[in-house]
């Protein structure tokens, strides 16, 4: 593709952007996981982990991981506007990923949460994450929500949300929930953990990442 199509199509940040500050979360389990921003060059890296899900049908992790998938090769490959990742670790190992993306500087668009790690409220605690960063570090008024999975609504939906009516999310037109500033100010303090600064040590062991054996996914058949 020459660089003159290229420089059309591609598109990156468009607004204020400014990086997540990473924090330590202290899961029920007592382990440590660190939730810091994703760089650009570890999408492909995410991609590698999320694809053995695409086959799981359990709790729409298939949907899910492949939607992720789409989403992060679209950011690696500048065809996603305003988008940001944010990765759990613990112990070095990655437990868990969430993004959303700014449709302009007041809304956001709350797009996946996925947890490699099971059982230790990763998921909670990355989707509590990512509308931290966009309320508290990007200044979002409101963010848009929407879930596939049943455990996903009730989890995180009827916990976090409000309905907005006749509005469709830009994921496939699903239903859509909203995150408003009043909202965010009273879930937060159920909702919303972690600690900064990270230690030095922990924040270096988050940087350079495992994929763990996800030994809850049932071999291929």
């Amino acid at each position: 593709m020459s660089s003159d199509v290229e420089s059309i199509l591609a598109v990156d940040w468009d607004i204020p952007k400014k990086e997540y500050p990473a924090k330590v979360v202290l899961l029920p389990s007592g382990e440590r996981m660190v939730v810091r921003e994703a760089r650009r060059e570890e999408a492909q890296e995410l991609v590698k982990a999320l694809v053995p899900l695409i086959r799981v049908e359990m709790d729409f992790y298939d949907i899910v991981a492949a939607r992720v998938c789409g989403e992060l090769l679209g950011w690696y490959r500048h065809r996603a506007r305003n988008h940001f990742c944010l990765v759990g670790i613990v112990d070095g190992k990655l437990a868990g990923i969430a993004n959303n993306r700014a449709y302009d500087e007041k809304t956001h668009i709350s797009l996946h949460t996925i947890a490699l790690k099971r059982g230790a409220r990763v998921g909670a605690h990355m989707f509590a994450a990512k509308q931290e960063n966009s309320m508290e570090n990007l200044g979002a008024e409101e963010i848009l929500v929407t879930a596939e999975s049943p455990i996903g609504f009730r989890r995180l939906i009827s916990q976090w949300c409000e309905a907005r009516p006749g509005v469709q999310h830009e994921i496939n037109g699903a239903k859509t929930w909203v995150i408003t500033r009043d909202i965010y100010k009273k879930v937060k303090p159920k909702q919303v953990f972690g600690s900064r600064p990270v230690a030095d040590e922990l924040l270096e062991r988050s940087e350079n990442f495992e994929i763990a054996p996800l030994d809850w996914v049932s071999p291929p058949q």
